[in-house]
């Protein structure tokens, strides 16, 4: 396996494009099989940090303005990211180039599917997303993150295989915390959102708190990640209302605050709620509105449908809704370790291996058939 030529990773400039690939790109690594990196210039910063012997950066953007003055410039950048791709491609041969999605992948895979090199999408959500879809028809083989696969036709869905979203190292060791107990009749609650999701979260869950009993409040212990600006604000409604309350704007050890936690509010992108359903803790999930392939919607109706999370509209996400809930949880806490079982056997911890064997596959089928 050491003399295959290199892997060629291609993944956007967020956290969801990146953790994947790099758990994918250990994997490839403990398998001695040499891993570049091609992104954007954003995903530059991750350099230090992402496990490739060489990371390249080519020109992206993404058409969806609403001006045709921006759409046309934003399409101009494709094309010559496409261009500078494929000359790097020519030089770096690789043996499979493999995309993450989002549009920092298009130039990567259209100078592969151009140069007719083996190429492979992952696909992290349950609906296909707009960059993915335009790539589908031209790659080799697609990988999915989840066993449903909404906006594609047969044809797509016939070279799909579903291996499940790559989790990062942390994530795999907080799996083996057990559900905390329950005895104590205290209910532990973490509270994320990113930055996207985070000021949504500050404005609802303290005034939600606010309306229950205070013997409730007294059974509450709750770990918010809150935007910088918002932090003091949510420290100090907490700390007025007598709640034992960690209020941060970033936890490095996420994972681990997870499987502390009896229950989880917070969107429901594919990394979160594969994180959720590999470490497996039950959830409120808040999808993020107005996303044009409502993708957080369909990741999070897979654990809504088993009962793992609840599913609710930011619409519907307001303070005397997520009162009663929460008093609900804390009237039966013992139910809570049956969502929690019930998004561990959604979990796939084994994805990022499942990917690199799928990878392998299709780069020397392809050569063997050349």
């Amino acid at each position: 396996m050491s003399e295959m030529r290199p892997v060629l990773l291609s993944a956007g400039g967020t956290g969801g494009h990146l953790f994947p690939a790099e758990a994918l790109a250990k994997v490839l690594q403990g398998r001695g099989v040499a891993v570049e990196l091609m992104t954007d210039t954003r995903a530059l910063q991750y350099g230090a940090q992402f496990p490739a012997q060489k990371i390249h950066a080519v020109p992206s953007a993404t058409p969806n303005k609403t001006s045709i003055v921006a759409k046309a410039q934003a399409l101009a950048m494709l094309a010559l990211g496409t261009l500078k791709a494929r000359a790097l491609l020519k030089r770096i041969n690789p043996s499979i180039v493999v995309g993450f999605g989002g549009y920092p992948t298009v130039p990567p895979l259209k100078a592969a599917t151009l140069l007719k090199l083996p190429t492979l999408l992952h696909e992290q959500n349950a609906v296909m997303g707009r960059a993915n879809r335009f790539l589908a028809k031209d790659v080799t083989a697609i990988a999915t993150g989840f066993a449903s696969l909404r906006g594609v036709d047969d044809a797509i869905r016939a070279k799909a295989t579903h291996v499940g979203n790559p989790v990062r190292a942390a994530v795999i060791e907080a799996a083996q915390i057990p559900f905390p107990a329950t005895d104590d009749g205290i209910l532990r609650l973490l509270v994320t959102g990113g930055s996207q999701g985070a000021r949504v979260m500050s404005e609802i869950v303290p005034q939600a708190v606010a309306l229950m009993s205070p013997p409730a409040r007294a059974r509450l212990s709750i770990v918010q990640q809150a935007r910088g600006e918002d932090v003091t604000r949510v420290k100090d409604a907490y700390a007025q209302l007598g709640v034992n309350a960690t209020i941060e704007p970033f936890f490095k050890d996420l994972p681990a605050r997870m499987a502390a936690s009896h229950l989880v509010i917070g969107r429901s992108g594919a990394s979160t709620v594969s994180e959720l359903a590999v470490i497996g803790r039950p959830s409120i999930l808040v999808p993020l509105p107005g996303a044009l392939d409502q993708d957080q919607a369909a990741n999070a109706q897979l654990l809504a449908d088993i009962q793992a999370a609840t599913l609710v509209r930011q619409s519907d996400f307001s303070a005397a809704w997520l009162a009663e809930v929460l008093q609900a949880k804390l009237d039966n806490l013992a139910q809570l370790r049956y969502g929690a079982d019930a998004a561990k056997r959604f979990g796939i911890p084994d994805a990022a291996e499942r990917l690199a064997d799928l990878v392998l596959k299709v780069a020397n089928r392809t050569h063997s058939e050349t």
